[in-house]
């Protein structure tokens, strides 16, 4: 199975990129499977309803959000209509939608997506992650009950992040870290067939503080005084990833490439 991640989703620039540019990847990659973490795809806060379906529509499989899920309060309701769209399974226990979903491929093969929060350096207590995630892959069991398993790791430290690639090693297709909209350069496949990423990067306009149009965060940076309002950056976006190959029988990844596609960033692709 050929598998895209694409990283946190940031803004106007991130969305148009995406609607622009992933079904042409989806054609000439021969993509099986897509999944999207589109948090910050609205106004770099969180996600709407009009522009989660604006992702599905562009080939997105499932949508991801993270500990921004529900600042666009729509999503409260259009994610219990929306099954394609899963929030982490460690957010608070009365939050609306769900952490994790089976999903079926063209051909009928069955994809488990997961998203876990992670606890260090973030700015509310969450549930225990490792916990959280455990039950799932017991029960969705990679080369059995379902043929690749994907896991977005949302947090700060890249520390927690890798501690939960080797926690899913053998268990998981994928364990790929979100949030801090930077690329990381340590992708490999580990010991158990699980391909591993710390960092997916933003699908974003780099030109920017991760993101963000620059001038307000270094203004606030070097004065420690706001002035105004972050605003979603507008250039040239590029999309970031991780792409990976699965073997059927047993769920492991045999290859896997590092996605930058478009934009200022140098270009990487499968």
């Amino acid at each position: 199975m050929r598998i895209l991640y694409l990283g946190d989703v940031v803004g106007r620039a991130g969305r148009r990129a995406i609607t622009e540019r992933l079904q042409r990847l989806r054609d000439e990659w021969r993509l099986d499977f897509v999944v999207v973490n589109g948090e910050n795809a609205t106004g770099g806060m969180g996600l709407s309803g009009d522009h989660a379906k604006a992702l599905l529509n562009a080939g997105a499989d499932c949508v991801t959000l993270g500990d921004h899920a529900f600042d666009q309060k729509d999503m409260l309701q259009f994610i219990e209509s929306e099954p394609r769209v899963l929030r982490p399974l460690n957010f608070a226990r009365q939050a609306p939608g769900r952490g994790h979903r089976v999903f079926q491929d063209a051909r009928g093969r069955k994809v488990l997506v997961a998203q876990v929060l992670g606890q260090v350096f973030m700015k509310r207590p969450f549930d225990d992650p490792f916990s959280a995630i455990d039950p799932v892959l017991r029960a969705h069991m990679r080369g059995g009950g379902v043929q690749a398993s994907i896991v977005d790791m949302h947090c700060e430290a890249t520390s927690e992040k890798m501690a939960m690639g080797h926690f899913c090693d053998g268990r998981a297709s994928m364990v790929v870290g979100t949030h801090t909209h930077v690329p990381t350069a340590d992708a490999q496949i580990m010991p158990g067939g699980t391909a591993y990423l710390s960092d997916a990067g933003m699908c974003g306009d780099y030109l920017s503080v991760i993101g963000m149009e620059k001038t307000e965060p270094m203004r606030r940076f070097v004065t420690g005084m706001g002035q105004a309002r972050f605003t979603p950056a507008l250039g040239e976006t590029t999309l970031c990833g991780l792409y990976i190959e699965t073997d059927d029988a047993t769920g492991k990844a045999t290859r896997l490439a590092m996605v930058r596609e478009g934009g200022r960033l140098e270009q990487s692709a499968p």
